[in-house]
């Protein structure tokens, strides 16, 4: 990773390895909030030469600390400045919409040095879109800056008519500054003497409001406390299998930093740098993901998506009443209706998710009320199914794109290459999804058990009858015999798609499939034409449309792994659930911090490391999940809180001795798990159950 990201709720910073913002970067570095760029350039000098780098990590998420130091300077034979004589260390932070940004230079030369340490900053409060070159924007000016003592502020008027600005002070006097940009600070420093500076860099949206703002010292007082919070209130895991904690932990960290909060509740966005805002699909499998970590998760996520549920149809957003949102973006190309991301709603599959968490959200905690709370919403989803999902009411949910700047294929396989026949045709929508009727199947069954315990009994049993009657259907229609597999997905003539994908995997976690279906669709995902030896592939090796380097065509990717993973286990598969565990274990280890990534290439373990996919989100939502899938699938973990019952069936990973799994938050109480393997048999035990559940085994 050639970059380095931070994030705190809203606002994220992008730079380069050595903390800089250079202009016109590529890759699009700078301060993001509401998908605007508020910083567009930061380059740090030591007398107007760029420093060299000796460190740079980002592991926390929310902090990052860059060591650099200076290049020799002489000028016309005479000496200026030692080389590596000062140590520069760089440490940033983001807290209440702020960033901070301290300099602390000490000097290592065994005599007294002088010299300028100066940053150029600017800003071009360029929107999101813009930024990355997807659309043509007509966006407002830059309106002046105005400048202070120890400060700069930038004004900007947009096309939205919201005006904009950012905020930079600094708290040492000794300094110059010019309304270009350029402020600079004269050093001297004895031998081992240091010298700090802090910057605070502040996004102002509307009209600006004074803040009193926070000492950096009490700023990470506090943000730090709010880690430690957060790990309170999360399952504790430790094993002896050292790559494992190391990924769950990993996992735990880019999560917590990935949470935001529109006002209805914590909720992770999809992933940085470019996915840092919500979405329907990554947020809901990503929640799905968490619950035996955190269920809260789950109710903010549910809260914030039936808060954003379509209201009218309206084509240039994709959106019909009852359907849950793909992404909504808030700079000022979304605000003056150039994109439809406001939000847009070109999704086929967020809406039975959205159902999903929602009954497996209750299975976990109990909380009926929240169903009671959301019922119209929930009504709504299911209507959205039946009504505009399945449009030519064939019992099967298809897409097809109506907006002109809308996405072509809403399944979570996105890119326009992704659903192709055998042959190398893309298919044609409307597309019914193999993987969306599993979805719909168990969103339906999910939802009926919940209405069955508040008392709708006549509803609960209508669901019930659609799901079976959707199955039958499914099974007839999508079932290749002559493959043992299923379809993909359905094409516009109700043609199969027929190539062999990673997507009918899904199906698994629905519930859906009978025994010998299960047996087949397991078998094939596991063989060498699917399952790499670090994953499960997104398309089979030697089908048409297959590329390892494609982003949807022959690539790993860790989540849709994770729900396979699951479905596994729920189907009882659990030795073939441990291989593609061990698998994506494996493949961690040749990515930074050892951290799963949103995709990888999908070539084959034998050419001896994971190849990286070059513009793979890190750290990603649901990519950072998939390690807390791994803990409930190896305890065979599932809840039911309708029912008062708790399944397990533990089992241990070859290698791996001990785990022991605390505070998992079931119902109104806490559960731990413990399993260990001695004289090889592996055995489990339940150190705590203040559930009141019944505890059984498959």
């Amino acid at each position: 990773m050639d970059y380095r990201v931070i994030k705190e709720n809203d606002l994220f910073l992008l730079t380069d390895s050595k903390g800089n913002i250079p202009a016109d970067h590529p890759y699009g570095l700078g301060l993001y909030t509401k998908d605007t760029r508020f910083l567009s350039r930061m380059d740090l000098r030591i007398n107007g030469i760029e420093p060299i780098l000796l460190s740079s990590d980002a592991a926390e998420n929310y902090m990052a600390k860059i060591v650099l130091t200076n290049a020799h300077m002489e000028l016309e034979g005479e000496l200026v400045l030692w080389r590596e004589s000062i140590e520069i260390e760089r440490t940033r932070f983001i807290y209440d919409d702020v960033l901070y940004e301290s300099v602390q230079m000490t000097n290592y030369y065994p005599k007294p040095v002088q010299f300028e340490m100066s940053i150029h900053m600017d800003v071009d409060f360029a929107d999101m879109f813009a930024v990355r070159g997807f659309q043509t924007a007509e966006l407002g000016k830059r309106t002046g800056q105005t400048l202070g003592a120890r400060s700069i502020t930038y004004h900007y008027a947009g096309a939205d008519e919201v005006k904009r600005a950012t905020v930079i002070n600094w708290d040492k006097p000794h300094s110059s500054a010019s309304e270009d940009g350029d402020v600079a600070f004269q050093v001297a420093l004895a031998h081992g003497e240091s010298y700090k500076v802090t910057f605070r860099i502040q996004p102002h949206i509307g009209e600006m409001e004074p803040r009193q703002l926070l000492e950096p010292d009490d700023a990470v007082v506090r943000l730090q406390r709010s880690y430690d919070e957060w790990q309170q209130h999360i399952t504790a895991v430790q094993t002896d299998h050292g790559q494992l904690q190391q990924l769950v932990e990993r996992g735990l960290k880019d999560l917590k930093v990935l949470l935001t909060n529109l006002g209805h509740g914590s909720f992770p966005v999809a992933g940085l740098p470019w996915f840092g805002v919500p979405f329907g699909r990554d947020s809901l499998i990503a929640a799905l993901q968490m619950l035996p970590f955190n269920p809260a998760v789950a109710k903010g996520t549910l809260r914030t998506m039936a808060a954003k549920q379509g209201q009218a149809v309206d084509a240039w957003r994709d959106e019909q009443p009852g359907k849950i949102m793909h992404e909504i973006r808030f700079g000022e190309m979304a605000g003056t209706n150039q994109v439809p991301f406001t939000p847009y709603y070109g999704t086929i599959d967020a809406t039975p998710l959205f159902l999903i968490v929602m009954a497996e959200y209750v299975r976990w905690s109990g909380d009926t009320a929240l169903a009671l709370e959301l019922l119209p919403n929930i009504e709504r989803a299911l209507q959205w199914i039946d009504e505009y999902g399945d449009r030519d009411g064939d019992l099967f949910v298809e897409y097809h794109q109506e907006s002109s700047k809308g996405i072509a294929n809403q399944g979570w396989k996105d890119s326009g290459d992704s659903i192709v026949h055998r042959n190398g045709e893309y298919a044609v929508t409307p597309i019914a999804l193999s993987e969306v009727q599993g979805y719909v199947y168990q969103a339906k069954m999910g939802i009926a058990e919940l209405y069955q315990e508040v008392g709708f009994k006549d509803r609960a049993e209508r669901l019930r009858s659609e799901a079976q009657a959707l199955k039958a259907k499914f099974d007839e229609a999508f079932w290749m015999e002559e493959h043992r597999f299923y379809a993909i997905a359905l094409d516009e003539n109700k043609r199969q798609v027929g190539t062999i994908t990673s997507n009918p995997g899904h199906l698994l976690l629905s519930g859906m499939l009978d025994e010998d279906r299960a047996d087949a669709v397991a078998d094939c995902l596991l063989s060498p034409q699917m399952f790499s030896g670090y994953g499960i592939r997104t398309m089979g090796a030697g089908e048409a449309g297959y590329n390892p380097m494609s982003y949807h065509d022959g690539s790993i990717w860790p989540h849709d792994n994770s729900m396979i993973i699951l479905g596994l286990s729920k189907y009882g598969r659990q030795a073939q659930a441990n291989t593609v565990i061990a698998g994506l274990i494996d493949a961690a280890d040749h990515f930074e911090y050892e951290r799963l990534p949103e995709l990888f290439c999908g070539y084959d373990k034998a050419r001896g490391r994971a190849v990286p996919y070059p513009v793979a989100c890190s750290p990603q939502a649901w990519a950072a999940g998939t390690p807390l899938v791994f803990v409930q699938s190896l305890l065979g973990l599932f809840a039911d809180s309708l029912h008062k019952r708790i399944q397990l069936s533990p089992t241990l990973l070859d290698g791996m001795n001990v785990l022991q799994v605390d505070n998992i938050a079931i119902g109104g109480g806490r559960l731990s798990v413990r399993v260990e393997r001695a004289d090889g048999e592996i055995r489990w035990s339940v150190p705590q159950n203040t559930t009141g559940f019944e505890i059984v085994t498959a």
